[in-house]
């Protein structure tokens, strides 16, 4: 195998054998596309992630090939092998493909990629990369983004293709481009923030020329589409080590450009040292909601403690008595998640999610030593809704102080909350706070048909419900009666302004 590092031999073999181990596995599907394109007159190469995922020993069923075979002539060799096909990228020199195969005593499926040799390049002012196809492998690696993605090994007969040096940053654990960082990012600009993820999710360093070529070129990532920027910001978010990456966004200056609420956190301590570094607070308290997740990475979760504070640096103020407050820097926060998140092009439900969750953060600080009334917790409940449990995540992360009684303190009065969540929705059924009566009920009990004011009477019965708890049928009919009363009887449809 070529790049033998002399130095850490025992390291490249231990890579050497899982790429073994992780190849054989997948060979009945590579191996037998690979023959097709043989057959065919074509070469096909195993290439990308999907060799550093091998020599790392966590190849999963995506496999990403590279032929010299356009895109027209791979659709004529896979489309009688495949189960299905997709041509989706197909103008950008990929057709997608799914394979299920046996592998030992297990069926297993496989998603494949195969993508003609190519090169591509931003100009100056389009938001599209401009593609055009190459005749060798070696000209296919030299595009990619780093030399630890410019790996191959060529099918059927497994020759192993590395020819700048991936295997030894693969056992260094370091991100390099294949030619100058430059050069790389002035191609293809998103480069920079996949650096980011990849720090991310591998726990790589980057190398220090990478670094200073992120520094250097950050403004060109204005470039790339809101779509694709919010797409590796989700991939680093939702990885092993987010700090890293976000670290390296905000120190290269590429967050001034698609997160520039995160560089902001870094408030300059006033010189008596009266706050806590709230960028760093942030990094905290996202690695520990992570802690917290139950069922693997939740988006949701992460973006709400990666954003929950950004409304503290335009609502700071230097109170006299020496304190710094933040006052309404939960509703500022809220406000603000929801305009970034819409320009990052989130879907709306999830914009609305991440907000919420911002705006009520602080809520729990309300609750003190536990004096909160029954109402106030159904209105805790009510008002996080399906986001309930996410809000005790994120409220128990927010916790980030030193002081081991303040925050034993903050646990056990959380603690209480939720036991107090608890004991009210075994007798409540808190999860689905609604008045004791129903719409037609309403209209039927009024005499009157759908109009404002069956809005106001549902919105009474609401608030009743809340404060009080649940009511008997009779007793709920009697205090509509005489909240209806008490407006003065205007009318069908009409409701005094007192209401």
């Amino acid at each position: 195998m070529p790049n033998a590092n002399e130095d850490n031999p025992s390291a490249l073999s231990q890579v050497q054998r899982r790429a073994v181990t992780e190849l054989l596995r997948v060979s009945p599907v590579a191996d037998d596309l690979a023959r097709r394109f043989e057959e065919a007159g074509f070469s096909l190469a195993l290439v990308g992630g999907s060799v550093r995922d091998a020599l790392l020993g966590r190849l999963g069923n995506d496999l990403d090939f590279t032929t010299d075979a356009r895109p027209e002539d791979v659709l004529k060799i896979v489309r009688p092998w495949a189960d299905a096909l997709w041509e989706v990228g197909i103008a950008f020199g990929t057709v997608g493909a799914q394979k299920d195969a046996r592998v030992g005593d297990v069926q297993q499926s496989f998603q494949i990629e195969i993508t003609t040799y190519r090169s591509e390049a931003y100009d100056r002012t389009s938001r599209k990369p401009e593609v055009s196809y190459g005749d060798s492998i070696e000209e296919d690696l030299v595009r990619r983004d780093f030399t630890v993605n410019a790996m191959a090994v060529a099918l059927p007969e497994k020759e192993f293709i590395d020819p700048h040096g991936g295997l030894d940053d693969l056992s260094g654990r370091i991100l390099r481009t294949p030619g100058t960082p430059e050069a790389s990012f002035s191609d293809d600009p998103l480069r920079m923030m996949r650096a980011a993820r990849f720090a991310a999710q591998l726990d790589f360093e980057v190398a220090p020329e990478v670094v200073s070529a992120m520094t250097d070129m950050a403004g060109r990532i204005e470039i790339v589409s809101a779509e694709r920027v919010r797409d590796e910001l989700n991939k680093l978010i939702l990885s092993a080590h987010p700090r890293k990456g976000l670290t390296l966004l905000v120190d290269t200056g590429l967050a001034d450009h698609v997160l520039p609420e995160l560089p902001a956190l870094r408030l300059e301590r006033d010189e008596h040292h009266r706050h806590k570094d709230v960028y760093d607070h942030t990094l905290i308290v996202l690695e520990q909601a992570m802690e917290l997740e139950e069922d693997g990475p939740d988006l949701t979760l992460r973006l709400a403690a990666l954003l929950h504070d950004i409304g503290k640096p335009r609502t700071r103020r230097f109170e006299q008595d020496g304190r710094v407050s933040f006052h309404h820097h939960e509703m500022v926060g809220a406000k603000m998640t929801k305009k970034r998140m819409t320009a990052l092009k989130y879907s709306n439900d999830l914009v609305k999610d991440v907000s919420r969750l911002v705006e009520l953060h602080l809520r729990f600080h309300g609750y003190g030593t536990g004096e909160w009334t029954d109402s106030a917790v159904r209105r805790y409940v009510r008002d996080a809704g399906p986001l309930l449990d996410r809000l005790h995540k994120l409220t128990r992360s927010d916790c980030t102080t030193r002081n081991k009684r303040k925050a034993t303190a903050l646990s056990q009065a959380y603690d209480g909350l939720e036991e107090r969540i608890a004991q009210l929705q075994d007798q409540e059924e808190l999860d689905s706070i609604r008045p004791d009566l129903d719409g037609n009920e309403i209209m039927d009990i009024l005499g009157i048909g759908p109009g404002p004011a069956i809005g106001q009477a549902y919105k009474f019965l609401l608030e009743l419900r809340l404060e009080n708890g649940p009511m008997e049928h009779d007793a709920a009919v009697s205090a509509l009666k005489e909240w209806w009363a008490a407006q003065g009887c205007l009318g069908p449809g009409h409701v005094s302004r007192e209401t």
